[in-house]
């Protein structure tokens, strides 16, 4: 069997299968983002997922032949790289796991480890891919001044947008009412002391303000929908950056995939992302996930082990996944 772990700013997915095609096993359990939850939170998430998931699937961790765990920022700071690297070794055998950053997992499920690029908008963002053995990342240097694109950017910039409207900057949108009502303001600078005060949201709280911002734009809000085709703008650069990394030659075709919470506004991203991808990148195509990312971390646990799954059993997964 094979244990995939994909950690995200928000949550981990834990996903266990056979080399058969079936799942025995899935758990979700809390961030593995170390900034915001510390080292001891990782590990403790790490613990309690890999023990909830054994014990769903009836089995013991020696059953497990390999695991990979894809863990946010894994790979930024190699100053702290080793102490990541062994934070799962307190529940998974030494030499029967390897760490790298999550957005393996997004690529290796939304191509099925196959050749192309990966870009991810979650609660961060980044764009990974793998061409004729070489792989290449762009993109994911962070919230404070990167991860274009991601929930994170799109919460940031219906902010601003709403403190433009406020202040009369910007015409009025949905997006004043919406935010006013969420925060239940009593006056609009009320806002300051949510996102200021003891009380303030994190990086993946301050995220979860993006359905707002979704919301807006459906309801017709044009300087809120303006922010989902710069997002789409920024995601598009992110892809090209790694295609070039990648030396993908300009006649060769190129899939091109995508993962995260942001595009399930599907149309607000998805379309102007799919022009601006035809546009720039002609030998492109988008194509749709495969898999998702908790099932590609556990494809790339058999991947490392030498052991990769018979189309069989990858067809099998597919329907399961999809279910």
């Amino acid at each position: 069997m094979f244990l995939g772990i994909d950690g995200g700013g928000t949550k981990t997915a834990f996903t266990l299968i056979d080399g058969e095609g079936q799942v025995r096993a899935r758990h979700v359990d809390g961030s593995l983002y170390h900034p915001e939850v510390g080292l001891d939170g990782v590990a403790a998430v790490l613990q309690r997922g890999v023990q909830a998931t054994l014990q769903t699937a009836g089995c013991s961790i020696d059953d497990v032949a390999f695991s990979f765990v894809g863990m946010p920022c894994h790979g930024e700071d190699s100053t702290l790289q080793p102490q990541l690297d062994s934070l799962p070794a307190a529940v998974l055998p030494a030499g029967r796991y390897r760490c790298g950053n999550d957005m393996v997992c997004g690529w290796a499920g939304s191509l099925g480890a196959a050749d192309g690029i990966n870009i991810v908008a979650g609660t961060g963002s980044i764009a990974y891919g793998e061409w004729q053995g070489r792989s290449a990342r762009a993109g994911g240097w962070g919230e404070l001044f990167s991860d274009e694109g991601s929930a994170y950017w799109i919460a940031r910039e219906g902010l601003a947008l709403f403190s433009r409207m406020s202040d009369g900057r910007a015409e009025p949108g949905p997006l004043l009412t919406l935010l006013q009502r969420h925060f239940k303001l009593a006056d609009d600078l009320d806002l300051c002391g949510h996102l200021y005060g003891p009380q303030a949201a994190g990086r993946s709280g301050l995220a979860g303000f993006a359905p707002l911002v979704v919301a807006a734009a459906q309801q017709g809000d044009r300087a809120a929908g303006a922010i989902f085709i710069a997002a789409a703008t920024q995601l598009v650069e992110i892809v090209e950056a790694a295609a070039r990394r990648l030396g993908v030659p300009m006649d060769a075709p190129l899939s091109v995939s995508y993962s995260g919470g942001v595009f399930q506004s599907q149309a607000l991203v998805l379309t102007p992302l799919r022009t601006l991808l035809t546009d720039r990148l002609p030998q492109a195509r988008l194509v749709r996930p495969r898999f998702s990312p908790s099932m590609g971390a556990a494809l790339q646990a058999a991947r490392l082990a030498g052991q990769a799954l018979p189309l069989a059993a990858l067809a099998r997964l597919e329907q399961l996944d999809a279910a």
